[in-house]
């Protein structure tokens, strides 16, 4: 009986590595191939001597990109927004939350539950009547028309979620706290942000990659070349029906790397974070 309980664990355990290994290379697959198509020459992208690994690596993509497109100019943008963005965020979904925490006030339970409905709407939904209020406020082609837009999809759920954490703070240290003459706003500064740094690390990290990915807002409210966005100026690489595929490669790698250093930087908090949210939230 013992040695085939043992067998079965032994072929459990195997095929769950199998698994995340076949969902490893799965997830990899994409992201080397973008690399390799990237260092490439054109005619190793095209035509009868297309090559899986690059023969004659080049960096002639890249200089492209930066020397005979505006590439600068979108990443600028998407760093100025999607910073923007976070920090408006962390800020205003701080104070949200601990209103709904800890204030008592009519409608904080409607305003709560809003906040998840509001969430859960499709952002292809919203995009017509997002632009004819940004037309009425003359936010059309402007990089705070789409800080506003963006703020509008991160907010909900940063508040949401940090008023699951807020929640489990033990309210005995902000009565001390108020006890000693700290105002509400010292007690959320001193008390509650310091305990709840996990959640701040998840909403940093998904508030900036929100911002920083998302095409739909950016593709309609903006037209201009000095105002693109990465997402959107991935797709001045495509003429028509001809695709170049080197210095579009080129764009995507560089537009990955800060995310991957936002998140390289929060790791250990943005993992703590998201299973600490999985009981608490």
């Amino acid at each position: 009986m013992g040695g085939s309980v043992a067998r079965t664990r032994r072929i459990l355990k195997w095929t769950g590595n199998i698994l995340l290994v076949v969902m490893l290379v799965w997830t990899l697959v994409p992201f080397y191939w973008m690399l390799a198509t990237s260092l490439k020459k054109d005619k190793e992208i095209y035509g009868f001597e297309a090559t899986l690994i690059p023969r004659q690596p080049t960096l002639d993509a890249y200089r492209r990109i930066f020397v005979q497109t505006p590439f600068l100019k979108y990443l600028r943008n998407s760093l100025l927004i999607a910073v923007g963005t976070t920090v408006a965020s962390l800020v205003l979904g701080s104070l949200g939350a601990y209103a709904l925490a800890r204030l008592k006030f009519p409608g904080r339970g409607i305003i709560a539950r809003g906040l998840i409905f509001t969430y859960l709407v499709p952002q292809s939904l919203l995009f017509i009547p997002l632009f004819a209020v940004m037309s009425f406020l003359t936010l059309i082609d402007t990089r705070e028309g789409l800080f506003l837009a963006y703020l509008g999809i991160t907010l909900p759920f940063c508040t949401w979620l940090l008023l699951g954490y807020f929640r489990s703070v033990p309210l005995e240290l902000e009565e001390a706290a108020l006890v000693d003459g700290c105002s509400r706003l010292a007690t959320l500064v001193r008390i509650i942000l310091p305990m709840s740094l996990p959640a701040l690390a998840v909403v940093a990290f998904f508030s900036f990659t929100q911002a920083w990915n998302e095409f739909i807002y950016a593709n309609v409210l903006v037209n201009s070349v000095d105002v693109r966005t990465i997402t959107t100026g991935l797709t001045l690489f495509i003429v028509e029906d001809v695709f170049f595929w080197g210095p579009m490669m080129a764009a995507s790698v560089m537009a990955t790397i800060p995310p991957v250093l936002v998140y390289l930087a929060f790791q250990r908090w943005v993992v703590k974070g998201l299973t600490l949210g999985a009981v608490k939230g």
